[in-house]
């Protein structure tokens, strides 16, 4: 008989006196609108769903062909800009007509693509990262703070030998690190301690079974998952990619009919509904979820980004990730694998890592959910177990006050959408903009470090035997 994974532990909310983010409480309301109603017109389209930016500039990917060299989302207009490269007055009509702004570029997407490929053989650095920037049409290569002395001075020459017209070099005061977290708390035993983690997204498996997809560096980092971090686990990973090619796992539920809607818990008694998963575009508002931080918003800022992490097990070596979306998003240890998604319920990525803290700002990486699911042969989803019993849709943009929880954010068991996170059963669609803004949880003792040593959730002294990736 199906149930429903109800957590054990009922949890109250702190609500603190910390300021809503600005950017979030003005976002517009979803809308499909169209300001060109006869066909042919060559006036941009007004996009206010960023799913619809999306899918224009996949659209228009495979309409201009090489001519492409990128697109982003000004969010003031509510237009999709697209670059081409050498392209005839044909080319631009092409675009105009299907709603698009047109801008003259001059490097094109293999150029770029060029550039990577010799930032990778030649200062392939511990604290690096790399990503192509269509609003500048140029590769924006990100030093943090570890990267100093000789390290430096080989990126910077790398950087100016590339030319000032193909990238450009930035420095950022944080350390480039997995961290580890989502919407739901996951926690794992090892042999040194716990592993704390987060859920992204549940979804079906290949062979129908519920599952849910996380962080990459979860999975390799441990086998089994619990939705308590002294509970039995509930959880097994099935696949696991960290580092390479993306940094994603598919974890199956123990328990066949386990019921795994698929949604986001913002917390306050607030879920968000996810109803697809879209890809990335460079310039569109997104929300993250985190059990550590909370909720927190802001936009993409690049596409198909390398990051060398230090390796944790190799004082000398370095973690390359490919293929991630880079975003001004604020995340911190405890926050790995949490959700990235679009106000309208789209599935955009799981946390990866980055530098920077919530107080301070920072750029956090982000797992593409579209590769995810591709490379798992998931689908996004509630396993065949519906979506559950209730639930008011949530809009993130009313929500995404301060939640900086601190411990397992306020204390609750959550897995599969299905937690109490804010003192009630979540189980249905809401929106993140409409829970209560500043969500500072206290914890219930089960914040752990991150795993560089560098803090402990719970206001502990670093090395307790516990880890936040």
């Amino acid at each position: 008989m199906s149930h429903k994974r109800i957590p054990k532990r009922k949890a109250a909310v702190a609500v603190g006196g910390v300021a809503a983010l600005g950017a979030a409480a003005f976002l517009l309301p979803m809308a499909n609108a169209s300001q060109d109603d006869a066909a042919g017109a060559t006036a941009p389209r007004t996009l206010k769903s960023a799913s619809d930016a999306s899918g224009l500039a996949a659209q228009l990917q495979g309409l201009l062909g090489q001519a492409f060299a990128g697109s982003y989302y000004d969010s003031g207009k509510q237009q999709l800009v697209v670059n081409v490269i050498n392209g005839d007055s044909n080319t631009v009509v092409q675009a105009q007509k299907a709603g698009a702004v047109v801008r003259q570029v001059r490097n094109s997407n293999s150029a770029l693509a060029a550039v990577a490929g010799t930032l990778k053989s030649k200062a392939t650095i511990p604290g690096t990262a790399w990503a192509v920037d269509p609003k500048t049409n140029k590769v924006v290569v990100t030093a943090d703070s570890t990267v100093t002395g000789s390290r430096w001075d080989t990126l910077e020459s790398t950087v100016k030998g590339l030319g000032s017209d193909m990238a450009t070099l930035k420095k950022s005061s944080g350390t480039f690190k997995p961290l580890v977290s989502g919407g739901d708390a996951i926690f794992s035993q090892v042999a040194d301690g716990t592993v704390r983690c987060s859920l992204g997204f549940n979804v079906t498996a290949s062979d129908g079974s519920p599952a849910f997809l996380t962080a990459g560096h979860c999975g390799v980092a441990a086998k089994d998952w619990s939705d308590s971090e002294t509970g039995q686990p509930i959880a097994t990973v099935d696949q696991a990619q960290f580092p390479g090619n993306g940094d994603f796992s598919l974890v199956k539920y123990d328990d066949a009919t386990t019921q795994a809607p698929s949604e986001v818990n913002i917390g306050n008694g607030q879920t968000v509904a996810i109803n697809q998963a879209v890809d990335a575009t460079v310039g569109e508002t997104v929300f993250r979820m985190g059990s550590t931080t909370g909720l927190h918003d802001g936009q993409v800022t690049g596409l198909d980004a390398t990051v060398n992490f230090q390796s944790e097990t190799d004082p000398n070596g370095v973690d390359t990730v490919t293929g991630l979306i880079q975003t001004d998003v604020c995340a911190e240890a405890g926050d790995s694998g949490g959700s990235l998604f679009t106000q309208d319920g789209g599935a955009v990525g799981m946390t990866s890592g980055g530098s920077g803290d919530c107080t301070s700002g920072g750029e956090t990486f982000f797992q593409p959910v579209t590769t995810a699911l591709q490379a798992t042969g998931a689908t996004l989803g509630d396993a065949g177990a519906g979506a559950g019993d209730a639930g008011a849709t949530a809009d993130p943009s009313a929500t995404a006050g301060d939640q900086n929880g601190a411990g397992d954010q306020a204390g609750s068991d959550q897995i599969g959408g299905a937690g109490d996170q804010a003192g009630g059963d979540q189980i249905g669609g809401a929106d993140p903009s409409a829970a209560a803004g500043d969500q500072n949880g206290t914890g219930d003792g089960t914040g752990t470090g991150d795993q560089s040593g560098t803090g402990a959730d719970d206001g502990s002294a670093a090395g307790d035997g516990s880890s936040s990736h």
